[in-house]
């Protein structure tokens, strides 16, 4: 299968004159991958730990863990989906695996739903197709969604199906929200 490249991350900061410049230009430090399911990558680009911001605190995505952003903060992150397997049985182990394995703080709800990997975050997400497609699967339908497209998704239950023959590449940036605010 092909897999698609590494994510290059650029961090920029103020010098002692008061001048920008960039100050970190690699490879994203923060990367993980579930052998139980193949091409799977989760990239931790940034971490933020308050509303609003510091501009000078430093980045928390290494040791970050889990699908939610801390309390009153922020994850961007870049997830390469390959495509789901086509047996139901192997999507559905696949797609508990990543819950149990990556993801255990998230609200998983895909047992009998329209697609395993159903879940519920008390985030605002903005999840934007940078490579591929994939279709956003809700309660009720399913859009596909291709490079460009942007989706809102505001604490409701969904999940994300790969039906295709190549890799989708995303980048979500997670707010923490509130369902009573």
């Amino acid at each position: 299968m092909q897999e698609l490249p590494r994510v290059r991350r650029l961090v920029t900061e103020i010098n002692a004159h008061g001048k920008s410049f960039i100050v970190e230009d690699g490879l994203a430090p923060a990367i993980v991958s579930d052998a139980a399911r193949p091409g799977f990558r989760i990239t931790n680009l940034w971490v933020t730990k308050e509303t609003p911001a510091s501009i000078s605190a430093p980045d928390g995505s290494v040791q970050h863990k889990g699908l939610l952003p801390p309390k009153r903060g922020s994850v961007v992150r870049i997830i390469d989906m390959p495509p789901e397997p086509k047996d139901p049985e192997e999507r559905k182990r696949q797609f508990l695996a990543t819950f149990n394995r990556l993801y255990p703080d998230g609200k998983h709800t895909g047992h009998g739903d329209a697609h395993p990997g159903m879940h519920v975050t008390e985030t605002v997400d903005y999840a934007i197709i940078l490579d591929g497609e994939i279709w956003a699967v809700m309660d009720e339908g399913e859009t596909l969604m291709r490079a460009g497209d942007v989706l809102i998704q505001r604490g409701t239950n969904h999940a994300w199906a790969n039906r295709s023959d190549r890799p989708c590449r995303i980048c979500f940036v997670l707010i923490d929200g509130s369902f009573d605010a």
